[in-house]
């Protein structure tokens, strides 16, 4: 008779603490899922944001003063012209860029993106201290 009892019903407290969800998966197996499931998005969508804050155009540029300036455009806007903000008012150029942006960028000899372009840089790519110019845009 030792089998026929243990066949018998639980208490119904007991099988409150074995509660099952659908086909039969455990509720804290459940539970723990989705919370792995959770964190793995989060980290995700922090990753993707970081890696966009990290876009970046950098120059050097000599200051009214002939001193040695570096330069940046963070998350420079695609299809728009930018002026290098230093040498908008003068008539020095930019030089030595570095384009750590995930698009082409196309430099100018020229303010506001006028002429031809001068010069194009990959993503990832870095020009030499020949390389000048006075504007720059990212199709």
């Amino acid at each position: 008779m030792g089998e026929i009892d243990s066949l018998e019903p639980e208490s119904e407290q007991s099988s409150q603490r074995q509660c099952h969800c659908k086909k039969g998966v455990p509720m804290r197996a459940r539970a723990l899922f989705l919370t792995l499931v959770s964190a793995s998005v989060s980290a995700f969508v922090v990753c993707g944001t970081a890696s966009a804050a990290d876009s970046e155009f950098s120059y050097r540029y000599y200051d009214e003063e002939q001193e040695l300036r570096a330069g940046s455009l963070i998350d420079p806007p695609a299809a728009e012209c930018i002026e290098i903000p230093e040498n908008a008012s003068g008539t020095a150029s930019a030089f030595l860029p570095q384009n750590w942006t995930d698009s082409y960028a196309h430099l100018y000899d020229e303010s506001g993106c006028e002429g031809a372009v001068s010069f194009t840089m990959s993503p990832g790519g870095q020009g030499s201290d020949r390389v000048t110019f006075r504007s720059v845009a990212f199709p």
